[in-house]
């Protein structure tokens, strides 16, 4: 495959990598990154931020020094549909970018197929709108205009995203903070990090719902599948994960849930010319959480086999690692660690947690390292 023109589509963990390894060595390409947002939120911080434990710079890539370490060029939009037959993606502004290579780390968001949440809820990514959500839910939680709060989602991401919100309120409101529900369609795994979650939860009074699906967000309020009404004043979605219908729409070959599905070499299986990492990915044979973690590990192989794509090199294989070591915040400075069956807790796990994702960040700080 003759290639010149290498497009990323998205900012997120594996393109950082691809960028930064670039910066260093960079392929005889035209490189061009096209995403939504001037900074990337790193995964692992977030809960930090949300918690007021971060600022947004000390928790965000700026993708702009980046790029131009790479020498390539950066596009602040949003593709909306895709030909990769023709190589060309469409933007939300209405132009379009043309590629001979094209690399998709382009996230997913919450699954919102309940009936009112488009309109009533707020899912927890794409980052930047909820981070604008959260902005002004903390002004009118200081104004005494919320009274309650509901996350719809049981996951770790979920509970990790309450306990930070929780947290951050109490803090600006004291005990007259909202109260938190946490509605959950299916029981936690009885593994130990959930079962130290769920004590958290309840030390914490927040009201769980677990068993139990959200199927209405109304004015206010969530209904359950057993049409009991709970009263939130603001609604939350960390549902499971949903991609963009454009990638299905391409003509890729999808999951019957629409996500990309790649092999081994991170590449479309029905495209050569498409690789495909992170949340809006599927591995074929592979299963594994669609976590930060992955999408970070993904990163290296990933700018491997663009760069020998170009060369005529052999490419190289991700192999997921079968467990990974889970940090999950508790709101403040406290922490739980778990690697499979085994789990433990304290301020020193957080403190431990900090400084892997300080680190992690000032990996990417070209033009202003910490």
């Amino acid at each position: 495959m003759g290639v010149s023109r290498v497009l990323l589509a998205g900012g997120g963990h594996s393109h950082v990598e691809v960028l930064r390894r670039f910066a260093r060595q960079a392929p005889a390409c035209a490189l061009t990154l096209v995403s939504p947002d001037a900074s990337t939120a790193y995964s692992g911080m977030l809960p930090g931020l949300i918690a007021g434990h971060y600022t947004q710079g000390q928790s965000h890539i700026d993708l702009a020094p980046l790029v131009g370490a790479a020498r390539g060029r950066f596009i602040i939009d949003r593709i909306v549909a895709l030909d990769p037959a023709a190589r060309t993606a469409t933007l939300a502004g209405g132009a379009t970018a043309s590629f001979d290579l094209l690399s998709l780390d382009v996230g997913s968001t919450p699954r919102a197929d309940i009936d009112g949440a488009g309109e009533r809820a707020v899912g927890v990514k794409p980052v930047a709108r909820f981070l604008a959500a959260w902005q002004e839910t903390l002004d009118d939680v200081a104004a005494g205009r919320v009274r309650a709060i509901a996350m719809v989602g049981g996951g770790i991401g979920g509970i990790e995203t309450l306990l930070a919100m929780q947290y951050r309120l109490r803090h600006v409101a004291g005990k007259s903070g909202p109260a938190f529900h946490l509605i959950s369609q299916q029981s936690p795994l009885q593994h130990a990090l959930a079962r130290r979650l769920l004590r958290v939860l309840d030390s914490r009074g927040v009201a769980l719902h677990v068993g139990r699906a959200a199927v209405a967000v109304r004015d206010r309020a969530v209904v359950l599948d057993d049409q009991t009404t709970i009263a939130a004043d603001r609604v939350f979605l960390a549902t499971g994960a949903s991609p963009a219908p454009w990638l299905a729409a391409s003509g890729l070959t999808c999951d019957v849930e629409g996500f990309v599905r790649v092999d081994d070499r991170l590449r479309s299986i029905s495209h050569p010319c498409v690789f495909a990492t992170g949340d809006c990915a599927l591995q074929g044979g592979r299963s594994h959480p669609r976590s930060g973690v992955y999408a970070v590990r993904q990163g290296p192989v990933l700018a491997a086999n663009i760069a020998g794509v170009i060369a005529g090199h052999p490419l190289r294989r991700y192999v997921p690692q079968a467990r990974a070591l889970a940090l999950v915040a508790t709101g403040g400075q406290h922490a739980i660690a778990a690697y499979g069956p085994i789990a433990f807790a304290g301020d020193w796990v957080w403190r431990w947690k900090d400084r892997i994702d300080r680190r992690f960040v000032a990996r990417y700080r070209l033009a202003k390292p910490d």
